[in-house]
Protein backbone atom coordinates (compact mmCIF):
# COMPACT_ATOMS: atom_id res chain seq x y z
CA UNK A 1 0.00 0.00 0.00
CA UNK A 2 1.16 3.52 -0.79
CA UNK A 3 -0.09 6.72 0.84
CA UNK A 4 -0.72 9.30 -1.90
CA UNK A 5 -2.43 12.30 -0.39
CA UNK A 6 -4.67 13.64 2.35
CA UNK A 7 -6.42 16.80 1.23
CA UNK A 8 -9.43 19.00 1.89
CA UNK A 9 -12.72 18.58 0.09
CA UNK A 10 -14.31 22.02 -0.03
CA UNK A 11 -17.39 21.38 -2.22
CA UNK A 12 -19.56 18.64 -3.74
CA UNK A 13 -17.11 15.96 -4.81
CA UNK A 14 -16.59 12.45 -6.11
CA UNK A 15 -17.57 10.81 -2.82
CA UNK A 16 -20.41 12.98 -1.52
CA UNK A 17 -21.65 16.55 -1.06
CA UNK A 18 -20.04 17.05 2.33
CA UNK A 19 -16.90 19.06 3.15
CA UNK A 20 -14.14 17.14 4.84
CA UNK A 21 -10.85 15.38 4.12
CA UNK A 22 -10.08 12.63 1.62
CA UNK A 23 -7.28 10.08 1.96
CA UNK A 24 -6.02 8.47 -1.26
CA UNK A 25 -4.16 5.15 -0.99
CA UNK A 26 -2.77 3.12 -3.89
CA UNK A 27 -3.45 -0.54 -3.16
CA UNK A 28 -5.18 -3.67 -4.36
CA UNK A 29 -8.85 -4.32 -3.61
CA UNK A 30 -7.80 -7.00 -1.11
CA UNK A 31 -5.55 -4.53 0.70
CA UNK A 32 -8.35 -1.94 0.67
CA UNK A 33 -10.65 -4.47 2.33
CA UNK A 34 -8.11 -4.74 5.15
CA UNK A 35 -7.43 -1.00 5.35
CA UNK A 36 -11.00 0.30 5.49
CA UNK A 37 -12.12 -1.17 8.84
CA UNK A 38 -8.78 -0.30 10.44
CA UNK A 39 -9.05 3.30 9.22
CA UNK A 40 -12.65 3.53 10.41
CA UNK A 41 -11.68 2.17 13.82
CA UNK A 42 -8.83 4.65 14.25
CA UNK A 43 -11.05 7.58 13.24
CA UNK A 44 -13.79 6.53 15.66
CA UNK A 45 -11.24 6.55 18.46
CA UNK A 46 -10.07 10.06 17.64
CA UNK A 47 -13.23 11.89 16.54
CA UNK A 48 -14.63 12.27 20.10
CA UNK A 49 -11.32 13.86 21.15
CA UNK A 50 -12.17 16.70 18.75
CA UNK A 51 -15.85 16.89 19.67
CA UNK A 52 -16.80 15.46 16.30
CA UNK A 53 -19.01 12.55 17.34
CA UNK A 54 -21.56 13.34 14.60
CA UNK A 55 -19.13 13.44 11.65
CA UNK A 56 -19.43 10.68 9.07
CA UNK A 57 -17.11 8.57 6.92
CA UNK A 58 -17.36 7.06 3.45
CA UNK A 59 -15.10 5.38 0.91
CA UNK A 60 -14.87 4.76 -2.83
CA UNK A 61 -13.06 1.84 -4.42
CA UNK A 62 -11.12 2.93 -7.49
CA UNK A 63 -8.96 1.26 -10.10
CA UNK A 64 -5.64 0.84 -8.33
CA UNK A 65 -6.66 2.07 -4.91
CA UNK A 66 -9.21 3.47 -2.53
CA UNK A 67 -10.32 6.92 -1.37
CA UNK A 68 -11.43 7.32 2.25
CA UNK A 69 -13.24 10.44 3.44
CA UNK A 70 -14.25 11.89 6.78
CA UNK A 71 -16.58 14.87 7.03
CA UNK A 72 -15.72 17.95 9.09
CA UNK A 73 -16.91 21.52 9.69
CA UNK A 74 -15.74 23.96 7.01
CA UNK A 75 -13.69 25.87 9.60
CA UNK A 76 -11.62 22.79 10.47
CA UNK A 77 -10.60 21.13 7.22
CA UNK A 78 -6.85 21.40 7.77
CA UNK A 79 -7.37 19.63 11.08
CA UNK A 80 -9.45 17.01 9.26
CA UNK A 81 -6.59 16.36 6.84
CA UNK A 82 -4.13 16.07 9.72
CA UNK A 83 -6.56 13.62 11.33
CA UNK A 84 -6.64 11.54 8.15
CA UNK A 85 -2.85 11.50 7.96
CA UNK A 86 -2.69 10.31 11.57
CA UNK A 87 -5.27 7.59 10.86
CA UNK A 88 -3.17 6.39 7.91
CA UNK A 89 0.00 6.33 10.02
CA UNK A 90 -1.80 4.29 12.67
CA UNK A 91 -3.15 1.84 10.05
CA UNK A 92 0.23 1.54 8.37
CA UNK A 93 1.89 0.76 11.70
CA UNK A 94 -0.79 -1.82 12.57
CA UNK A 95 -0.61 -3.58 9.20
CA UNK A 96 3.21 -3.70 9.19
CA UNK A 97 3.60 -4.62 12.87
CA UNK A 98 5.41 -1.39 13.76
CA UNK A 99 5.13 0.83 16.83
CA UNK A 100 1.85 2.75 16.86
CA UNK A 101 1.89 6.57 17.05
CA UNK A 102 1.18 7.77 20.59
CA UNK A 103 -2.58 8.35 20.78
CA UNK A 104 -2.48 10.98 23.54
CA UNK A 105 0.20 13.04 21.82
CA UNK A 106 -1.68 12.88 18.54
CA UNK A 107 -4.95 13.94 20.22
CA UNK A 108 -3.23 16.89 21.91
CA UNK A 109 -1.66 18.02 18.63
CA UNK A 110 -4.95 17.78 16.74
CA UNK A 111 -6.86 19.66 19.44
CA UNK A 112 -4.25 22.41 19.37
CA UNK A 113 -4.51 22.69 15.60
CA UNK A 114 -8.30 22.74 15.83
CA UNK A 115 -8.24 25.54 18.43
CA UNK A 116 -6.12 27.65 16.08
CA UNK A 117 -8.32 26.93 13.06
CA UNK A 118 -11.91 27.19 14.27
CA UNK A 119 -13.91 30.21 13.14
CA UNK A 120 -17.41 30.30 14.72
CA UNK A 121 -18.30 33.45 12.78
CA UNK A 122 -17.78 31.52 9.54
CA UNK A 123 -20.27 28.84 10.58
CA UNK A 124 -22.81 31.42 11.74
CA UNK A 125 -22.64 33.27 8.43
CA UNK A 126 -22.94 30.02 6.49
CA UNK A 127 -26.09 29.09 8.43
CA UNK A 128 -27.56 32.55 7.86
CA UNK A 129 -26.89 32.38 4.10
CA UNK A 130 -28.62 29.00 3.97
CA UNK A 131 -31.61 30.43 5.86
CA UNK A 132 -31.84 33.34 3.41
CA UNK A 133 -31.59 31.00 0.40
CA UNK A 134 -28.43 32.54 -1.10
CA UNK A 135 -25.07 31.09 -2.06
CA UNK A 136 -22.21 30.95 0.42
CA UNK A 137 -18.64 30.86 -0.91
CA UNK A 138 -15.52 30.57 1.21
CA UNK A 139 -11.82 29.81 0.94
CA UNK A 140 -8.66 30.40 2.95
CA UNK A 141 -8.80 34.17 2.49
CA UNK A 142 -12.32 35.37 1.67
CA UNK A 143 -15.98 34.70 2.37
CA UNK A 144 -18.95 35.86 0.32
CA UNK A 145 -22.73 35.63 0.35
CA UNK A 146 -24.80 35.91 -2.81
CA UNK A 147 -23.33 35.92 -6.32
CA UNK A 148 -22.15 38.63 -8.71
CA UNK A 149 -24.11 41.87 -8.36
CA UNK A 150 -25.88 40.42 -5.37
CA UNK A 151 -22.74 39.44 -3.48
CA UNK A 152 -20.97 40.82 -0.44
CA UNK A 153 -17.45 39.73 0.51
CA UNK A 154 -15.19 39.93 3.56
CA UNK A 155 -11.86 38.68 4.78
CA UNK A 156 -12.30 35.31 6.48
CA UNK A 157 -10.85 36.72 9.72
CA UNK A 158 -13.04 39.82 9.73
CA UNK A 159 -16.57 38.53 9.30
CA UNK A 160 -19.71 40.38 10.38
CA UNK A 161 -22.36 38.93 12.64
CA UNK A 162 -25.33 37.79 10.52
CA UNK A 163 -27.60 40.40 12.10
CA UNK A 164 -25.22 43.14 10.93
CA UNK A 165 -25.62 42.18 7.27
CA UNK A 166 -28.10 44.01 5.03
CA UNK A 167 -29.65 40.91 3.50
CA UNK A 168 -32.11 42.90 1.38
CA UNK A 169 -29.48 43.46 -1.31
CA UNK A 170 -28.04 39.95 -1.26
CA UNK A 171 -29.07 37.61 -4.08
CA UNK A 172 -27.68 35.13 -6.58
CA UNK A 173 -27.19 35.62 -10.33
CA UNK A 174 -27.59 32.89 -12.97
CA UNK A 175 -24.60 30.57 -13.25
CA UNK A 176 -23.78 27.75 -15.66
CA UNK A 177 -21.15 25.02 -15.32
CA UNK A 178 -19.43 23.49 -18.36
CA UNK A 179 -17.39 20.29 -18.24
CA UNK A 180 -16.55 17.35 -20.50
CA UNK A 181 -13.50 16.14 -22.41
CA UNK A 182 -13.60 18.25 -25.56
CA UNK A 183 -15.41 21.45 -26.49
CA UNK A 184 -15.45 23.07 -23.06
CA UNK A 185 -13.45 26.17 -23.93
CA UNK A 186 -15.21 26.78 -27.24
CA UNK A 187 -18.60 26.34 -25.57
CA UNK A 188 -17.88 28.77 -22.74
CA UNK A 189 -16.50 31.34 -25.19
CA UNK A 190 -19.55 30.99 -27.40
CA UNK A 191 -21.89 31.17 -24.41
CA UNK A 192 -20.14 34.28 -23.12
CA UNK A 193 -20.51 35.89 -26.55
CA UNK A 194 -24.24 35.12 -26.72
CA UNK A 195 -24.80 36.55 -23.25
CA UNK A 196 -22.75 39.67 -23.93
CA UNK A 197 -24.59 40.34 -27.19
CA UNK A 198 -27.78 40.28 -25.14
CA UNK A 199 -26.43 43.08 -22.97
CA UNK A 200 -25.35 41.01 -19.97
CA UNK A 201 -22.19 41.60 -17.97
CA UNK A 202 -20.63 38.14 -18.07
CA UNK A 203 -18.20 36.55 -15.65
CA UNK A 204 -16.08 33.79 -17.16
CA UNK A 205 -13.67 31.27 -15.66
CA UNK A 206 -11.75 29.05 -18.07
CA UNK A 207 -8.46 27.36 -18.88
CA UNK A 208 -7.31 30.66 -20.42
CA UNK A 209 -8.29 33.25 -17.83
CA UNK A 210 -10.89 34.65 -15.47
CA UNK A 211 -12.61 37.74 -16.76
CA UNK A 212 -15.65 39.98 -16.66
CA UNK A 213 -16.47 40.88 -20.26
CA UNK A 214 -13.20 42.24 -21.73
CA UNK A 215 -11.65 42.88 -18.31
CA UNK A 216 -9.21 40.03 -17.71
CA UNK A 217 -8.71 39.57 -13.97
CA UNK A 218 -5.93 37.00 -14.30
CA UNK A 219 -4.49 34.77 -17.02
CA UNK A 220 -3.77 31.07 -16.70
CA UNK A 221 -5.77 27.93 -16.03
CA UNK A 222 -8.62 29.06 -13.77
CA UNK A 223 -10.99 26.16 -14.50
CA UNK A 224 -11.04 25.00 -10.87
CA UNK A 225 -13.13 26.08 -7.86
CA UNK A 226 -10.84 29.05 -7.14
CA UNK A 227 -11.60 30.55 -10.54
CA UNK A 228 -15.33 30.03 -10.07
CA UNK A 229 -15.34 31.75 -6.68
CA UNK A 230 -13.28 34.67 -7.96
CA UNK A 231 -15.68 35.33 -10.84
CA UNK A 232 -18.80 34.94 -8.70
CA UNK A 233 -17.53 37.56 -6.26
CA UNK A 234 -17.16 40.25 -8.90
CA UNK A 235 -19.76 42.96 -8.16
CA UNK A 236 -20.44 43.74 -11.83
CA UNK A 237 -21.41 40.21 -12.92
CA UNK A 238 -24.98 39.62 -14.16
CA UNK A 239 -24.43 36.01 -15.19
CA UNK A 240 -21.50 33.57 -14.96
CA UNK A 241 -20.20 30.80 -17.22
CA UNK A 242 -17.75 28.54 -15.41
CA UNK A 243 -15.50 26.06 -17.20
CA UNK A 244 -15.08 23.17 -14.79
CA UNK A 245 -12.17 20.84 -15.46
CA UNK A 246 -11.28 17.38 -14.19
CA UNK A 247 -8.36 18.44 -11.97
CA UNK A 248 -10.28 20.82 -9.73
CA UNK A 249 -13.27 18.49 -9.51
CA UNK A 250 -11.07 15.61 -8.42
CA UNK A 251 -8.88 17.54 -6.02
CA UNK A 252 -11.32 19.87 -4.27
CA UNK A 253 -14.80 19.33 -5.70
CA UNK A 254 -17.16 21.96 -7.08
CA UNK A 255 -16.64 25.64 -6.38
CA UNK A 256 -20.40 26.15 -5.99
CA UNK A 257 -23.09 24.01 -4.43
CA UNK A 258 -25.88 25.07 -6.79
CA UNK A 259 -26.21 26.38 -10.35
CA UNK A 260 -28.94 27.08 -12.89
CA UNK A 261 -27.50 24.80 -15.57
CA UNK A 262 -24.69 22.26 -15.85
CA UNK A 263 -23.43 21.00 -19.21
CA UNK A 264 -21.34 17.90 -20.00
CA UNK A 265 -20.10 18.07 -23.60
CA UNK A 266 -18.77 14.50 -24.01
CA UNK A 267 -16.59 11.83 -22.43
CA UNK A 268 -13.46 10.68 -24.28
CA UNK A 269 -9.91 9.54 -23.58
CA UNK A 270 -7.87 12.31 -21.98
CA UNK A 271 -5.81 12.56 -18.79
CA UNK A 272 -6.34 8.86 -18.13
CA UNK A 273 -3.88 7.10 -15.87
CA UNK A 274 -3.94 9.49 -12.90
CA UNK A 275 -5.25 8.17 -9.59
CA UNK A 276 -9.02 8.60 -9.65
CA UNK A 277 -9.21 8.78 -13.44
CA UNK A 278 -7.64 5.54 -14.55
CA UNK A 279 -10.31 4.76 -17.12
CA UNK A 280 -13.29 6.28 -18.93
CA UNK A 281 -15.79 5.19 -16.28
CA UNK A 282 -13.83 6.98 -13.57
CA UNK A 283 -13.45 10.03 -15.80
CA UNK A 284 -17.21 10.06 -16.33
CA UNK A 285 -17.81 9.92 -12.58
CA UNK A 286 -15.57 12.95 -12.10
CA UNK A 287 -17.31 15.00 -14.78
CA UNK A 288 -20.68 13.91 -13.40
CA UNK A 289 -19.99 15.83 -10.18
CA UNK A 290 -21.41 18.97 -11.85
CA UNK A 291 -24.83 17.31 -11.84
CA UNK A 292 -24.91 17.69 -8.05
CA UNK A 293 -25.32 21.46 -8.46
CA UNK A 294 -28.50 21.17 -10.53
CA UNK A 295 -30.37 18.29 -8.94
CA UNK A 296 -32.90 20.70 -7.45
CA UNK A 297 -34.11 23.64 -9.49
CA UNK A 298 -31.57 23.51 -12.34
CA UNK A 299 -31.12 21.56 -15.57
CA UNK A 300 -28.48 19.07 -16.65
CA UNK A 301 -27.56 19.44 -20.34
CA UNK A 302 -26.16 16.28 -21.94
CA UNK A 303 -24.91 15.10 -25.33
CA UNK A 304 -27.37 12.52 -26.67
CA UNK A 305 -24.72 11.31 -29.15
CA UNK A 306 -22.46 10.20 -26.28
CA UNK A 307 -23.30 6.63 -25.23
CA UNK A 308 -21.67 6.94 -21.81
CA UNK A 309 -23.68 10.04 -20.93
CA UNK A 310 -26.87 8.41 -22.15
CA UNK A 311 -26.30 5.40 -19.86
CA UNK A 312 -25.35 7.57 -16.89
CA UNK A 313 -28.39 9.82 -17.34
CA UNK A 314 -30.67 7.23 -15.74
CA UNK A 315 -29.03 8.04 -12.38
CA UNK A 316 -29.97 11.72 -12.46
CA UNK A 317 -33.09 12.62 -10.43
CA UNK A 318 -33.62 16.09 -11.89
CA UNK A 319 -34.41 17.71 -15.26
CA UNK A 320 -32.33 16.77 -18.30
CA UNK A 321 -32.04 18.72 -21.57
CA UNK A 322 -30.41 16.90 -24.49
CA UNK A 323 -28.53 18.11 -27.56
CA UNK A 324 -27.77 16.03 -30.65
CA UNK A 325 -26.51 16.38 -34.19
CA UNK A 326 -29.65 14.70 -35.62
CA UNK A 327 -33.30 15.17 -34.78
CA UNK A 328 -33.96 11.45 -35.21
CA UNK A 329 -31.58 10.54 -32.38
CA UNK A 330 -33.55 7.86 -30.45
CA UNK A 331 -32.76 9.42 -27.06
CA UNK A 332 -34.12 12.75 -28.26
CA UNK A 333 -37.20 11.10 -29.76
CA UNK A 334 -38.06 9.33 -26.50
CA UNK A 335 -37.37 12.50 -24.51
CA UNK A 336 -39.74 14.52 -26.72
CA UNK A 337 -42.51 11.96 -26.30
CA UNK A 338 -42.39 12.61 -22.56
CA UNK A 339 -42.52 16.38 -23.10
CA UNK A 340 -38.80 17.01 -22.68
CA UNK A 341 -36.58 19.63 -24.31
CA UNK A 342 -33.74 19.08 -26.80
CA UNK A 343 -31.54 21.09 -29.16
CA UNK A 344 -30.77 19.47 -32.50
CA UNK A 345 -29.51 19.98 -36.02
CA UNK A 346 -31.79 18.93 -38.85
CA UNK A 347 -31.67 19.76 -42.54
CA UNK A 348 -28.87 22.27 -42.09
CA UNK A 349 -30.68 24.16 -39.31
CA UNK A 350 -30.53 24.29 -35.52
CA UNK A 351 -33.80 23.79 -33.64
CA UNK A 352 -35.13 23.84 -30.12
CA UNK A 353 -37.56 20.98 -29.56
CA UNK A 354 -40.03 20.77 -26.70
CA UNK A 355 -42.47 17.89 -26.78
CA UNK A 356 -44.04 18.03 -30.24
CA UNK A 357 -43.06 21.69 -30.66
CA UNK A 358 -40.22 22.79 -32.94
CA UNK A 359 -38.61 26.26 -32.98
CA UNK A 360 -35.96 27.36 -35.49
CA UNK A 361 -32.82 28.90 -34.03
CA UNK A 362 -30.71 29.52 -37.13
CA UNK A 363 -29.06 27.93 -40.14
CA UNK A 364 -25.88 25.98 -39.39
CA UNK A 365 -23.99 27.68 -42.24
CA UNK A 366 -24.65 31.08 -40.62
CA UNK A 367 -22.58 30.15 -37.54
CA UNK A 368 -18.99 31.15 -38.40
CA UNK A 369 -17.25 28.65 -36.13
CA UNK A 370 -18.91 25.73 -37.96
CA UNK A 371 -17.08 26.66 -41.20
CA UNK A 372 -20.25 26.28 -43.20
CA UNK A 373 -21.16 23.07 -41.37
CA UNK A 374 -17.85 21.28 -42.04
CA UNK A 375 -16.76 21.61 -38.40
CA UNK A 376 -19.25 19.09 -37.02
CA UNK A 377 -17.81 19.28 -33.52
CA UNK A 378 -18.49 23.01 -33.47
CA UNK A 379 -22.07 22.36 -34.57
CA UNK A 380 -22.33 20.27 -31.38
CA UNK A 381 -20.70 23.06 -29.37
CA UNK A 382 -23.17 25.57 -30.82
CA UNK A 383 -26.09 23.36 -29.80
CA UNK A 384 -24.64 22.99 -26.32
CA UNK A 385 -24.13 26.76 -25.97
CA UNK A 386 -27.68 27.39 -27.20
CA UNK A 387 -29.08 25.04 -24.56
CA UNK A 388 -26.91 26.50 -21.81
CA UNK A 389 -27.68 30.15 -22.52
CA UNK A 390 -31.40 29.45 -22.95
CA UNK A 391 -31.42 28.16 -19.39
CA UNK A 392 -29.44 31.19 -18.26
CA UNK A 393 -32.31 33.38 -19.43
CA UNK A 394 -31.68 34.10 -23.12
CA UNK A 395 -34.37 34.15 -25.82
CA UNK A 396 -33.94 32.17 -29.04
CA UNK A 397 -33.56 35.43 -30.95
CA UNK A 398 -30.70 36.48 -28.65
CA UNK A 399 -29.12 33.06 -29.04
CA UNK A 400 -29.37 33.26 -32.83
CA UNK A 401 -27.69 36.67 -32.91
CA UNK A 402 -24.86 35.47 -30.67
CA UNK A 403 -24.25 32.24 -32.57
CA UNK A 404 -24.18 34.01 -35.92
CA UNK A 405 -22.01 36.93 -34.86
CA UNK A 406 -19.06 35.21 -33.15
CA UNK A 407 -16.14 35.08 -35.58
CA UNK A 408 -13.46 32.41 -35.74
CA UNK A 409 -10.96 34.98 -34.48
CA UNK A 410 -12.91 35.14 -31.21
CA UNK A 411 -12.03 31.49 -30.57
CA UNK A 412 -8.22 31.42 -30.82
CA UNK A 413 -6.56 28.03 -31.13
CA UNK A 414 -9.82 26.28 -32.00
CA UNK A 415 -10.47 25.65 -35.71
CA UNK A 416 -9.00 28.95 -36.89
CA UNK A 417 -8.61 29.30 -40.66
CA UNK A 418 -6.17 31.73 -42.30
CA UNK A 419 -5.94 32.57 -45.98
CA UNK A 420 -2.34 33.28 -47.02
CA UNK A 421 -2.37 34.21 -50.72
CA UNK A 422 -4.73 31.38 -51.59
CA UNK A 423 -3.25 28.85 -49.16
CA UNK A 424 -5.68 27.89 -46.40
CA UNK A 425 -4.13 27.18 -42.99
CA UNK A 426 -6.30 25.43 -40.41
CA UNK A 427 -4.99 25.52 -36.84
CA UNK A 428 -6.40 23.76 -33.79
CA UNK A 429 -5.29 22.77 -30.31
CA UNK A 430 -6.68 19.22 -30.61
CA UNK A 431 -4.70 17.18 -28.08
CA UNK A 432 -6.51 13.88 -27.59
CA UNK A 433 -7.78 11.17 -30.00
CA UNK A 434 -11.41 12.32 -29.88
CA UNK A 435 -10.55 15.95 -30.68
CA UNK A 436 -8.05 14.99 -33.37
CA UNK A 437 -10.56 12.73 -35.10
CA UNK A 438 -13.11 15.56 -35.11
CA UNK A 439 -10.52 17.82 -36.73
CA UNK A 440 -9.59 15.21 -39.32
CA UNK A 441 -13.26 14.74 -40.20
CA UNK A 442 -13.63 18.48 -40.68
CA UNK A 443 -10.42 18.81 -42.72
CA UNK A 444 -11.53 16.07 -45.09
CA UNK A 445 -14.76 18.01 -45.72
CA UNK A 446 -12.94 21.21 -46.68
CA UNK A 447 -12.18 21.51 -50.41
CA UNK A 448 -8.47 21.50 -51.20
CA UNK A 449 -6.12 20.71 -54.12
CA UNK A 450 -3.55 19.13 -51.77
CA UNK A 451 -3.46 18.61 -47.99
CA UNK A 452 -0.51 18.73 -45.57
CA UNK A 453 -0.74 17.82 -41.90
CA UNK A 454 1.76 19.28 -39.41
CA UNK A 455 1.48 17.75 -35.96
CA UNK A 456 3.18 15.92 -33.13
CA UNK A 457 2.10 13.58 -30.36
CA UNK A 458 2.87 13.20 -26.68
CA UNK A 459 4.89 10.22 -25.54
CA UNK A 460 2.38 9.09 -22.92
CA UNK A 461 0.15 7.57 -25.61
CA UNK A 462 0.57 3.85 -26.28
CA UNK A 463 2.18 2.64 -29.51
CA UNK A 464 -1.24 1.42 -30.65
CA UNK A 465 -2.84 4.83 -29.99
CA UNK A 466 -0.08 6.63 -31.89
CA UNK A 467 -0.46 4.24 -34.83
CA UNK A 468 -4.23 4.70 -34.81
CA UNK A 469 -3.73 8.47 -34.93
CA UNK A 470 -1.43 8.14 -37.95
CA UNK A 471 -3.98 5.90 -39.69
CA UNK A 472 -6.81 8.39 -39.09
CA UNK A 473 -4.67 11.25 -40.35
CA UNK A 474 -3.65 9.50 -43.57
CA UNK A 475 -7.25 8.51 -44.24
CA UNK A 476 -8.30 12.13 -44.88
CA UNK A 477 -6.22 12.16 -48.07
CA UNK A 478 -2.86 13.71 -47.22
CA UNK A 479 -0.15 14.64 -49.67
CA UNK A 480 2.50 15.44 -47.04
CA UNK A 481 3.05 15.05 -43.31
CA UNK A 482 5.32 17.10 -41.05
CA UNK A 483 5.97 15.67 -37.59
CA UNK A 484 7.32 17.95 -34.84
CA UNK A 485 9.40 16.43 -32.06
CA UNK A 486 7.62 18.13 -29.08
CA UNK A 487 10.54 17.51 -26.75
CA UNK A 488 8.62 18.84 -23.72
CA UNK A 489 6.05 16.07 -24.25
CA UNK A 490 8.44 13.08 -24.51
CA UNK A 491 7.11 11.81 -21.16
CA UNK A 492 9.52 8.92 -20.81
CA UNK A 493 10.18 8.20 -24.48
CA UNK A 494 13.51 8.79 -26.20
CA UNK A 495 14.10 11.52 -28.78
CA UNK A 496 12.60 10.56 -32.13
CA UNK A 497 10.74 7.53 -30.79
CA UNK A 498 7.23 8.90 -31.35
CA UNK A 499 8.22 10.15 -34.82
CA UNK A 500 9.55 6.70 -35.71
CA UNK A 501 6.22 5.07 -34.80
CA UNK A 502 4.23 7.65 -36.78
CA UNK A 503 6.53 7.33 -39.79
CA UNK A 504 6.38 3.55 -39.77
CA UNK A 505 2.58 3.55 -39.64
CA UNK A 506 2.27 6.16 -42.39
CA UNK A 507 4.48 4.02 -44.62
CA UNK A 508 2.28 1.02 -43.83
CA UNK A 509 -0.74 3.11 -44.90
CA UNK A 510 0.83 3.83 -48.29
CA UNK A 511 2.75 7.06 -47.78
CA UNK A 512 6.06 7.50 -49.60
CA UNK A 513 9.16 8.26 -47.56
CA UNK A 514 9.58 11.62 -49.28
CA UNK A 515 6.10 12.68 -48.11
CA UNK A 516 7.14 12.51 -44.45
CA UNK A 517 9.44 15.06 -42.79
CA UNK A 518 10.68 15.43 -39.22
CA UNK A 519 11.23 18.75 -37.40
CA UNK A 520 12.34 19.71 -33.93
CA UNK A 521 9.95 22.62 -33.45
CA UNK A 522 6.35 23.28 -34.46
CA UNK A 523 7.21 26.67 -35.95
CA UNK A 524 9.89 25.03 -38.12
CA UNK A 525 7.28 22.54 -39.26
CA UNK A 526 4.89 25.38 -40.11
CA UNK A 527 7.54 27.33 -42.03
CA UNK A 528 8.34 24.29 -44.16
CA UNK A 529 4.64 23.64 -44.74
CA UNK A 530 4.10 27.17 -46.01
CA UNK A 531 7.09 26.82 -48.34
CA UNK A 532 5.55 23.61 -49.71
CA UNK A 533 2.02 24.94 -50.11
CA UNK A 534 0.62 26.55 -53.26
CA UNK A 535 -2.70 28.35 -53.87
CA UNK A 536 -5.58 25.93 -53.39
CA UNK A 537 -3.73 23.81 -50.83
CA UNK A 538 -4.78 23.21 -47.21
CA UNK A 539 -2.26 23.12 -44.35
CA UNK A 540 -3.61 21.55 -41.16
CA UNK A 541 -1.66 22.48 -38.04
CA UNK A 542 -2.18 20.76 -34.68
CA UNK A 543 -0.48 23.11 -32.22
CA UNK A 544 -0.11 20.70 -29.32
CA UNK A 545 2.89 22.56 -27.94
CA UNK A 546 0.94 25.82 -27.71
CA UNK A 547 -1.14 27.70 -30.23
CA UNK A 548 -0.15 31.26 -29.21
CA UNK A 549 3.19 31.55 -31.13
CA UNK A 550 1.70 29.79 -34.16
CA UNK A 551 -1.32 32.10 -34.21
CA UNK A 552 0.92 35.14 -33.76
CA UNK A 553 2.97 34.10 -36.78
CA UNK A 554 -0.08 33.37 -38.94
CA UNK A 555 -1.75 36.65 -38.02
CA UNK A 556 1.43 38.50 -38.97
CA UNK A 557 1.62 36.69 -42.31
CA UNK A 558 -2.09 37.23 -42.91
CA UNK A 559 -1.69 40.97 -42.36
CA UNK A 560 1.07 40.99 -44.99
CA UNK A 561 -1.04 39.12 -47.57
Amino acid sequence: MEFLDARRLTGPNLLWNRPGSILDVRCSKEEADILRPLWESQLRRMLPQLGWQDEQTCHRQLAGGVSLAVSAPIDALYTASALNEWAWAACDADINGQEMPDFGEAADALRKQLDEEVNPCLLELEAAALAHGVSFLWDDDDVSIGLGRGSQSWSIRNLPAPDKVDWSGVHDVPAGLVTGTNGKTTTVRLSQHILRCAGKSVGLSSTDWIAVNDRIIDRGDWSGPGGARNVLRQPDVDVAVLETARGGLLRRGLGVSKADAALITNIAEDHLGDFGSQNLEELLDIKWIVSRAVEQGGVLILNADDEMLVRKSTEFPGTIVWFALREDNPVVAAHRRSGGTAYVQDGGNLYRLQGPGRELICATRDIPITLGGAAIHNVANALAAAALTRHLGMTLQEIKYGLCSMSQDSNPGRCNVYDLRGVKVLIDFAHNPHAMQALFDMASALPARRRLLAFGQAGDRTDAQIRELAQSAWAIGLDAVHVAELEQYHRGRSHGEVYAIIRDELLRCGARADQIRHFELELESLDAALEWAEPGDLVIMLALGGSAPVIEKLESLSAQS
